[in-house]
């Protein structure tokens, strides 16, 4: 196979076309219409027509700009829902991502009766997984190798398999995973439609997509960074100001979603507690944390209880919110493709957002921001960084707080029973309620601050859907 990458078209801004303009079963037509989805972004005007047509496919877009959509309507489209077999096969960098692309599948599968996307990752019971395989699964999610091993153990059949999906493949290079794919890759039939889709394009992906693809067609817009909707600043400053320099970018702006990169777990744990420590609601991701630690801080900071995630890199992949306002870097990486990723959290959806790089120590930090500017071609705007009086972060505070109900969509449990528990059963207002997250065995439910008392009191004192269920708060 050749495996020149094709040029890229030129980015055009004339109005996109619809949902309803394209050849999907009126079933995924009323999928996307109860998610709200009208108006196509660039990469799915450019690529949908194309996957759904069959063709392999590079998919060069933003975090944020839609990706998830086009794979996952080409997914959906051309299922057999009679064959209980995997047809489709999404592999992710990790866990979180995994899980958010099968809650996303699943959404956009609303109206099909019958299908079944399964996530397959590690962090779960192989066991369990290996169940659930034998049941049925027409959409199969998961990280490489969970992947690769269920299907060497034979309890994934990768024969009916019309399509593959690499999503974020430049970061399953980046995390060492690239001999996992080849060896889940090498298991499974060639005859199939392959799709990669990634922010950035290293000569080891292309090599891979050489090997793999046929005749793949390169989409997606040429800019990696919205400069129309992305404000972008470089603070410089001394190495030991960094906290403080955090600190005054903070109590500067409106508190809104805010995530904050470090280069190492010890420094993630340090920041974090220092804004704790100040009065803001912030909560640490890290690779220590277990993986149902990692869910809870996620949802926690989805949900509105956390205002500011400080995440390394690894950790935070997969991260999908679309709201966040503004992005820290409390230390600029060495690679220039890994701050656009970081910046990349904000600015989504066509939303405007703000990203903060604090540039300490010159030399080689300076360095840094250099191949950044080349890598972005444009120079971001640099200030040398005033020391301020000292200052707490009580406004950076949340007004929400997280029960979380040991039951789940295992136990037959929905979003709307643990709303009618809240209001009919508990006398909460509807308003008093926000985000509800359901997994398979836990539930975490975002309430305002002033009635968690009276919601966690309750709902340990009611039957939902005639069970008792046991309920906590978060800390």
């Amino acid at each position: 196979m050749d495996a020149t990458t094709p040029t890229p078209p030129p980015c055009h801004k004339a109005p996109m076309p619809n949902f309803d303009s394209l050849p999907l079963r009126p079933e995924l037509l009323l999928g996307v219409e109860r998610l709200g989805w009208t108006e196509l972004t660039d990469i799915q005007a450019q690529a949908l027509p194309a996957a759904l047509a069959g063709q392999d496919l590079i998919g060069h877009a933003r975090t944020g700009s839609g990706k998830t959509a086009v794979f996952g309507l080409a997914a959906l489209q051309g299922l057999d829902l009679r064959l209980r077999r995997p047809q489709a096969l999404v592999v992710c960098p990790t866990r979180e991502l995994a899980a958010q692309v099968v809650a996303a599948l699943r959404a956009m599968a609303a109206g099909l009766d019958g299908v079944r996307v399964l996530a397959v990752t590690g962090g779960s019971p192989s066991r369990d997984q290996r169940d659930a395989l034998q049941a049925g699964a027409h959409v199969v999610v998961g990280t490489p190798g969970r992947l690769l091993q269920q299907v060497e153990l034979g309890r994934l059949d990768p024969s009916s398999l019309r399509l593959l999906v690499l999503d974020e493949a430049d970061r399953l290079l980046d995390m060492g995973f690239l001999e996992q794919v080849q060896a889940l890759i090498d298991l499974l039939p060639t005859d199939r439609q392959t799709l990669f889709f990634s922010a950035t394009w290293p000569a080891a992906m292309e090599q891979l997509s050489g090997r793999v693809q046929r005749d793949p067609s390169l989409l997606g817009a040429a800019d990696l960074v919205d400069g129309a909707m992305l404000q972008q600043q470089a603070l410089l400053c001394a190495w030991e100001e960094r906290d403080d320099v955090l600190v005054a970018v903070l109590a500067a702006r409106e508190p809104g979603p805010t995530v904050v990169f470090c280069e190492t777990r010890a420094q993630c744990k340090q920041v974090a507690g220092r804004l704790r420590s100040l009065g803001a609601a912030a909560l640490a991701l890290h690779g220590e944390l277990s993986q149902s630690d990692r869910d809870e801080v996620l949802i926690r900071f989805r949900n509105g209880t956390a205002r500011v995630l400080v995440a390394t890199n690894v950790a935070a992949r997969g991260l999908d919110v679309d709201d966040v306002a503004l992005v820290v870097c409390y230390e600029l990486s060495d690679d220039p493709d890994l701050h656009i990723h970081r910046v990349g959290r904000t600015a989504r959806a066509e939303a405007q957002g703000e990203a903060v790089a604090l540039v300490a120590g010159g030399g080689k930090e300076l360095r840094r921001l250099e191949a950044v500017d080349e890598r972005l071609g444009v120079a971001m705007p640099r200030s040398s960084w005033e020391p301020q009086p000292p200052t707490r972060l009580e406004r950076w505070a949340s007004d929400w707080r997280t029960l979380v109900v040991i039951g789940g969509r295992g136990d037959k449990l929905r979003a709307g029973d643990l709303l009618g528990a809240l209001t009919r059963g508990v006398g909460l207002e509807g308003s008093d309620v926000g985000d509800i997250a359901l997994t398979d065995r836990r539930t975490w439910v975002a309430v305002r601050a002033a009635v968690v008392d009276q919601a966690w009191e309750g709902l340990n004192a009611i039957r939902i859907k005639k069970k008792r269920y046991r309920v906590h708060r978060v800390a």
